[in-house]
């Protein structure tokens, strides 16, 4: 049977208004009082109706997040860091895995939009939901443009991708390629594409771009194509644009016998905690994590306290060079 407010007022000795207060910290309750009630929630397990409290005009103390998926390592940390600041914070996160299924995310907004959550932190990469247009809520994004007016948190990724065709070409490499996304989606990681470009263009040499139909494809179908250009492109240098990527030509490297970093450098994007304890040996470029969490919170804190507040449009932080030993 459901534990009701009445029996928290009944296990108290107090009445269900005096609960009410507790939960909503409203009115003037003695410490005494506040103490007694929060110690029989505790005994008999209550929790307060967050639904019934926005209602109400409260504040749910709910943060939505939408993120593509929690079993890529970079969300996984990423979402791992804002939920335990949050939480500090005395928020708690209702989080929403929408990778390539854009019905699934529209579904996910309007379920947090009808739960009254404060606000929401959105970082998936679907095409076409016009809901961020329209939803009267707090949102703050993550590397993707989702409407006007909502600011954008990421790394400089036309820096990221400059720079990491420029480690390649420094470590003596020439025939370049870079192995990307779709860039279908509006994101400003697809300036990783645009940094390594404007390094091929000015030193003069021949891009060679091999795209990913779907970011979030099967690591099976990646292999397929991935041993297609080793087998058949003349590359001394591969820039991918994450890690996963980057392991999985790795490990086809070895298959091939393609010796890294002797007859291919390679290097990758994002450079998780997981990615630097398993696989210290890929050199990658290591995105800010926890200044990206410190970032989204206070940018959503400031909307949730003025939804009118003018910000920026475009919060965009430097990548650190991680040395391994692929180049």
């Amino acid at each position: 049977m459901a534990i009701k407010l009445t029996d928290v007022a009944e296990k108290a000795g107090v009445s269900p208004t005096t609960v009410s207060r507790v939960i909503n910290n409203y009115g003037s309750l003695s410490q005494k009082t506040i103490d007694k009630v929060n110690q029989a929630m505790k005994e008999l397990n209550y929790q307060p109706n967050s639904l019934a409290r926005s209602l109400q005009g409260k504040s749910t103390q709910l943060i939505g997040l939408i993120f593509p998926t929690v079993s890529n390592p970079f969300y996984g940390e990423l979402i791992d860091k804002v939920e335990s600041k949050l939480f500090e914070r005395g928020y708690k996160c209702i989080i929403c895995d929408s990778a390539n299924n854009k019905e699934k995310e529209r579904n996910y907004i309007n379920m947090l939009s009808a739960n009254k959550v404060d606000g929401i932190i959105a970082g998936a990469h679907n095409l076409g939901i016009a809901e961020y247009e329209n939803i009267e809520l707090p949102i703050v994004s993550f590397d993707r443009h989702l409407a006007d007016g909502i600011p954008i948190v990421g790394s400089d990724n036309f820096q990221g991708g400059y720079l990491a065709t420029e480690t390649l070409f420094l470590k003596g490499a020439r025939n370049i390629a870079i192995l990307t996304g779709s860039q279908r989606s509006n994101s400003p990681t697809n300036r990783r594409l645009n940094g390594y470009l404007s390094f091929m263009e000015e030193h003069q040499l021949t891009p060679k771009v091999f795209k990913f139909d779907q970011s979030y494809q099967s690591a099976a179908l990646k292999n397929i194509e991935i041993k297609r250009i080793l087998e058949n492109e003349d590359i001394d240098g591969l820039f991918c644009t994450d890690d996963l990527t980057a392991i999985l030509v790795y490990n086809q490297c070895q298959q091939l016998g393609i010796s890294i970093p002797e007859d291919m450098k390679l290097i990758g994007y994002d450079g998780t905690k997981f990615i630097r304890t398993y696989f210290p040996q890929l050199t990658t470029l290591a995105q800010p994590l926890t200044d990206y969490a410190d970032i989204l919170i206070d940018l959503l804190m400031q909307r949730i306290d003025d939804v009118e507040k003018k910000l920026e449009d475009h919060y965009f932080l430097p990548v650190t060079f991680v040395q391994g030993q692929t180049v």
